[in-house]
């Protein structure tokens, strides 16, 4: 088939814009929407300097600046750091000699681990032979550095310490999602992850010895681990045998064994998002997820007694540091209304947070904050979602669905471009939580596996319902959408219930489990069967979940968005869908990404991602047009 650039697809939309009903949008002003993301706070070993993860330069970059000791904002240097592609992940070297940064060309699903040096001068790349490479952790005096490598054809990764001095590696453990958690102080002792998504289990590797010993007994959702300061003891974060993902002390005896394992922070409603250990090792910055929205604490590690944090600008913490003097905490936060930006918490006094990056906070009061609405889905199940309405307006209007990835991620109020371009066009937003999303307890997450994904699917029409009956959505002006497993999610509700929706919208979802697992990356495959289902032996199962097998019911206009380089979903996923839909008969518009992966990172990119999905929203939700798909 033809495929279409984005390049190529932009020119003629613009000249079609030009001319026509809608012709400004093509001019439209969603500049404001794409500030620059500031991720990621990293300060170094001795304090005086910080790394972090931001866009400045079009894509997500490495940037490493002087650190204020007076809290003052941080003054940015003129480039970031010399590395191949997207920066995911960074972390410092214990002695400060390096940034270990965790990258991947356009943003792929084959990452690689690169050392650069501070001031840019020296990088050095980790296992370049390898099919991708994932970020671990440092041995204490940065001698030794934990990666996992995922050779090429093979579904189970081998976490590794490299030694740094002469290149040579020592596996720990091998299998799914393997990782490095946590080397101890002394160098004897280690901590590896290995499992499937809902399987994930901790180990406790003796590093003399290579005896492994399992540390919580049950798989997980969330497993990691760190030593404290002592190293007989590990601080486990992780919803092992709960429901709920805590905080638990496990102390050690003698090189490899159990003694006591007990929690030290949990609550029954609320998971534990985040952990950030002060470098004296008396204190532990928490992170909760309440209902989507963050709340931190500080936790005394040797009283107990917790007390809370100022609250940050953003709505959502999405990750945490302390200084290395103890005094203040360093986050990123963001917000409906609130871009991703660096912020720093004074922990001597209870003042409010004020800006480390950028120096001062983009404010823009035409951006809309959402608010949560509950419903119930049609098995009684109590749902809930973010509804993002245009302000001051009444009444039913017309509405898109936006079916967030995962499944297991959760929607939550963070900065979406996407969602208020919609919304000043005057397309109202809702983004729910079905079963199988995180932040809602173990049980809520996998309530969507196997075969339970057909009653998952029926959440969707249920979320229409609710806004229908609520009066807040224009029964004959609804669409559906996501990104990921919300593309899938959006096809197969396309096809099961083509009477619900007036358009779609398709970004890098699955259409077909069968060329998925054939597909994707073999550690990708191997990791999905507990969630989806396994691709022989349930391969029955697989292909009536797949919405390629009905798609001749759908009906809505249906846009495809996908990324050259995605090998998470990969391309045939897109490809097969306007296939089909263009042997139907239809039209459906396909946006292809040349430089892009499993998301859209670069911020032109993003700007054309937007002004597109909002023309082809808009013209089938808020205009009487031709039906293309």
């Amino acid at each position: 088939m033809d495929q279409v650039g984005v390049s190529d697809f932009t020119e003629r939309r613009l000249a079609r814009l030009a001319g026509g009903a809608d012709a400004h949008l093509a001019a439209a002003p969603y500049g404001h929407l794409f500030p620059t993301a500031y991720l990621n706070p990293v300060p170094s070993p001795d304090g005086a300097m910080i790394a972090w993860v931001s866009d400045r330069d079009g894509r997500p970059r490495a940037w490493v600046a002087p650190l204020p000791p007076d809290g003052g904002p941080i003054v940015e240097p003129d480039a970031p750091l010399p590395t191949d592609g997207d920066v995911q992940a960074l972390t410092w070297s214990p002695d400060g000699t390096w940034l270990a940064c965790q990258t991947a060309l356009y943003g792929g699903e084959r990452t690689r681990v690169q050392l650069v040096s501070p001031d840019g001068m020296q990088t050095r790349e980790l296992a370049p032979g390898a099919a991708a490479v994932t970020l671990g952790a440092w041995s204490h005096g940065g001698r030794q550095l934990g990666i996992t490598v995922f050779p090429e054809g093979a579904g189970d990764g081998q976490a590794c310490l490299v030694d740094l001095r002469d290149g040579t590696s020592t596996v720990l453990a091998a299998g799914p999602a393997a990782k490095v958690c946590a080397v101890s102080g002394d160098g004897r002792r280690a901590v590896v992850r290995l499992g499937r998504r809902g399987e994930r289990r901790l180990e406790l590797v003796d590093l003399r010895s290579g005896r492994r010993t399992e540390l919580l007994p049950g798989g997980a959702t969330v497993a990691d681990a760190r030593f404290g300061v002592t190293g007989r003891q590990l601080y486990v974060h992780s919803d092992a045998g709960r429901e709920r993902p805590a905080l638990l002390a496990v102390t050690l005896r003698g090189s490899s064994g159990v003694s006591t394992v007990y929690p030290i922070a949990e609550r029954p409603d609320d998971d534990l998002d985040l952990v950030a250990l002060d470098p004296g090792g008396a204190r532990a910055a928490l992170v909760w997820n309440v209902d989507g929205r963050s709340e931190v604490e500080l936790l005394d590690l040797r009283s107990g007694m917790l007390e809370p944090v100022v609250p940050v600008p953003g709505d959502v913490v999405t990750g945490l540091a302390f200084s290395r003097d103890g005094h203040a905490l360093l986050a990123a936060d963001e917000g409906p209304t609130v871009p991703p930006h660096l912020s720093r918490i004074g922990l001597d006094t209870y003042a409010d947070a004020t800006p480390l990056l950028p120096a001062v906070a983009n404010v823009d009061d035409a951006l809309v904050a959402p608010t949560l609405h509950e419903f119930r889905a049609e098995d009684g199940l109590l749902l809930s979602g973010w509804l993002f309405r245009p302000s001051g307006v009444l009444g039913p209007l017309p509405t898109l669905l936006w079916l967030h990835g995962g499944p297991e991620a959760q929607e939550r109020p963070t900065f979406q471009p996407l969602f208020q371009a919609l919304l000043a066009e005057g397309v109202a937003v809702f983004a729910p939580n079905v079963r199988g999303s995180g932040g809602y307890g173990r049980s809520f997450a996998s309530a969507d596996d196997h075969d339970r994904r057909f009653v998952a699917i029926t959440d969707v029409r249920a979320a229409v319902g609710f806004l229908v009956s609520a009066g807040l959505a224009d029964p004959g002006r609804v669409g559906v959408s996501g990104r990921s497993y919300g593309g899938y999610l959006a096809l197969v509700s396309l096809a099961w219930f083509p009477e619900l929706f007036g358009v779609g919208v398709d970004i890098c979802g699955i259409s077909d489990f069968a060329t998925f697992y054939a597909c994707t990356e073999p550690w990708i495959a191997e990791a999905a069967t507990t969630k989806y289902g396994h691709p022989h032996t349930d391969a029955a199962l697989l292909r009536e979940l797949s919405p390629i097998h009905r798609i001749d019911r759908i009906t809505a206009p249906l846009l495809v968005v996908h990324g050259t380089h995605d090998t998470n979903v990969p391309l045939v996923e897109a490809t097969q869908v306007v296939d089909a839909l263009r042997e139907r008969g239809a039209s459906p518009g396909f946006l292809l990404f040349p430089d892009e992966g499993h998301e859209v990172r670069g911020t032109e990119n993003k700007m054309v991602f937007v002004r597109e999905v909002v023309r082809w929203v808009t013209a089938h939700l808020n205009e009487v047009g031709e039906q293309t798909a």
